[in-house]
């Protein structure tokens, strides 16, 4: 059975930073993309960021140049660093699993963990 585990969220101060972890079970990240995704209260979910299993990432526009993913094969553990965080990050994020192991746009997930809530204060 695939699990993802996504943890790390919490409340910070605009400019602060956080560090979200989502650990796999069931499956063996080389052989996914595993992405970031978000949802802010009445909002659509959006991606944020996606590492693939050949370990090139993508980031949204939003995200570039503050967000940083990261995977640890060992841990098969996928991190997302998040700088510089602004009001608007607020939202629960959500790690998911394509088998698809390569991130673009628009990529669908079969796979999606509980969420973890990020909230950054003004």
């Amino acid at each position: 059975e695939v699990q993802l585990q996504a943890s790390g969220g919490g409340l910070v101060q605009t400019g602060e930073s956080l560090k979200l972890s989502c650990v796999a079970s069931g499956l063996n990240i080389d052989d996914y993309a595993i992405g970031w995704l978000r949802q802010a209260p009445g909002k659509e979910r959006e991606g944020v960021s996606c590492i693939s299993g050949d370990g090139s990432s993508y980031y949204s526009d939003s995200a570039r140049g503050r967000f940083t993913v990261t995977s640890d094969r060992a841990k098969n553990t996928v991190y997302l660093q998040m700088n510089t965080l602004r009001p608007e990050d607020t939202a629960v994020y959500y790690c998911a699993a394509s088998l698809r192991a390569v991130c673009f746009p628009g990529l669908t997930y079969s796979s999606w963990g509980q969420g973890t809530l990020v909230t950054v204060s003004s």
